[in-house]
């Protein structure tokens, strides 16, 4: 593909804004359609942030939250892949986050009320920096499923959210990730809503055997695509990427 081909924005690839069988869309989803408002100065150019902000620990879940000589409890697990434009050119400088739940199904956080333990050992959250390659990787723990009020008996899948800033203040996506052979995958009706199966396979970590460490930890590989045909969802720009 040529290196400054423009793709357009498919808006049909993203799900609906009302989508009844993921329920709190009934409340949420707009009466209106969108209007667009130009960016301002600030919104683009600012604010920035650094390398050194990023500790040393930040893209370690296994350790960044443990006691001294601790570890939390769960499948030890690595997360790598890389940050492409629509023309699969590596995009460096990328800030990106990540948040999730323990092995329990548990997030850190006061409003959850699942009634799994919380891991006094493991906080569930980090960030790092896309290198040069648009690369980035970090060690966790696999979060486990968990239980929520849409339909009586709906399970979210394993999942990981990712947030990726740019270069300007407006410039965030946010996505999840799932893994590979996970059946809740497909029964999940906040998964449901995106209407092409491609997709759903493009949130979708794989099994990496060839970056799985031995006697230590499981990989997944999980390529994030900016626009395009090929583009990664992402959750807060349903209007196309």
């Amino acid at each position: 593909m040529a290196e400054n081909v423009y793709i357009e924005r498919d808006r049909d690839w993203q799900p609906p804004a009302l989508t009844p069988a993921y329920r709190s869309t009934t409340f949420r989803s707009p009466n209106h359609k969108p209007l667009r408002f130009d960016q301002t100065i600030s919104e683009i150019a600012g604010p920035t942030f650094g390398h050194d902000i990023i500790g040393e620990l930040d893209n370690d879940l296994i350790l960044n939250f443990a006691k001294p000589g601790e570890e939390p409890i769960g499948e030890r697990i690595m997360v790598h892949g890389r940050i492409l434009d629509q023309n699969a050119r590596p995009v460096p400088g990328v800030l990106v986050e990540f948040w999730q739940a323990n092995a329990g199904g548990r997030y850190r956080h006061k409003n959850d009320a699942y009634l799994a333990p919380l891991d006094p050992n493991f906080g569930g959250c980090g960030r790092t920096v896309t290198n040069a390659d648009g690369y980035f990787s970090f060690r966790t723990i696999r979060p486990g499923p968990y239980p929520w009020p849409n339909g009586g008996n709906d399970w979210r899948p394993a999942h990981i959210h990712f947030s990726l800033f740019g270069s300007g203040f407006a410039q965030r996506l946010i996505s999840q990730m799932y893994f590979e052979g996970d059946p809740l995958i497909w029964l999940c009706p906040i998964v449901g809503v995106i209407p092409d199966k491609k997709g759903i396979e493009q949130l979708i970590a794989r099994l990496d055997m060839d970056a799985t460490i031995p006697m230590d930890l499981i990989a997944y590989k999980f390529d994030i695509i900016l626009r395009g045909n090929n583009s990664t969802m992402f959750e807060n720009k349903l209007e196309g990427n």
